[in-house]
C-alpha cells in the first residue's frame, strides 16, 4: 500500500448526505473482484444513463481537473460493507475523503486501502467546500492540517490510523512491522520443539 503523507489537489464536491456504498459502487458490479480499473464504476449511475451514454456530471468534471480530494456530507459510505466502494474511489484518483461522518465499516476500509478519511463539523465543511469550488486544498497528514488559501485548519486522527497511512501498512504489514521479530522467534522455537507441524502433508 502506498504511504500517504500529503496531498495538494482540486476537489470533488458531493455535498449531499447519506451517499451509500451502493451509490458509490453499484451492486451489479460486485462480481468484478480486481481493483485495477474500478474507478470507471465510481458513482456510475450518476455518470452514465441507462442506455450507456455519458451524461454531464460534476464527478467527471472533477476527474478532468485531477481531483484527489472528495468533500461529502453526513454518513458518507453508509450501507453495505463492500470494500469495493473504497477500491473504486481510490482507482478513480481520490485518496482523501472529508465528511461530517462516515459509515463505520467504510471508514475502516479507507484506512486499510490508503485513503485518508477526515471528519469535520458542518460549518468547517462548508468553508472548505466554498474554497474548493475554485481552489485547491492541501492536506498534510504529518502535521494533521488542511490548508485552504491562507487558512490552516487542524484535523483529528488517531495515532494508530495516522501511523498506518504514513507507513503504508495494511493489517498484514502492521503485524509484520510491529511483531515480525517476535513471530519469527516463536516459529523457530516451535519448529525445534514440534518439527512435525512443519513437515509437508502426504497426499
Amino acid at each position: 500500500m502506498k504511504p500517504f503523507e500529503s496531498l495538494t489537489s482540486p476537489v470533488l464536491l458531493l455535498r449531499e448526505n447519506r451517499i451509500d456504498t451502493d451509490i458509490i459502487y453499484p451492486a451489479r458490479f460486485l462480481l468484478i473482484m480486481q481493483r485495477e480499473g474500478l474507478g470507471q464504476y465510481f458513482c456510475a449511475d450518476r455518470r452514465v444513463d441507462p442506455e450507456g451514454n455519458a451524461i454531464a456530471n460534476p464527478i467527471d468534471e472533477a476527474k478532468e481537473r485531477g481531483a484527489g480530494i472528495l468533500i461529502a456530507g453526513r454518513e458518507f459510505g453508509c450501507g453495505s460493507s463492500r470494500e469495493q466502494a473504497v477500491w473504486t474511489i481510490k482507482d478513480f484518483g481520490i485518496t482523501c475523503v472529508i465528511a461530517e461522518s462516515f459509515g463505520e465499516i467504510f471508514q475502516a476500509n479507507c484506512l486499510r486501502n490508503g485513503v485518508l478519511p477526515i471528519v469535520f463539523d458542518p460549518a468547517t465543511l462548508e468553508e472548505l467546500a466554498a474554497f474548493g469550488k475554485d481552489g485547491e486544498l492541501s492536506v498534510d497528514l504529518v502535521a494533521r492540517t488542511i490548508t485552504a488559501g491562507e487558512k490552516v485548519i487542524d484535523f483529528e486522527i488517531s495515532d494508530n490510523a495516522r501511523e498506518r497511512l504514513l507507513k503504508g501498512w495494511d493489517e498484514t504489514g502492521m503485524i509484520q512491522s510491529r511483531w515480525g521479530t517476535a513471530i519469527s522467534t516463536f516459529e523457530e522455537g516451535q519448529r525445534a520443539a514440534q518439527p512435525w507441524l512443519y513437515e509437508p502433508l502426504a497426499i
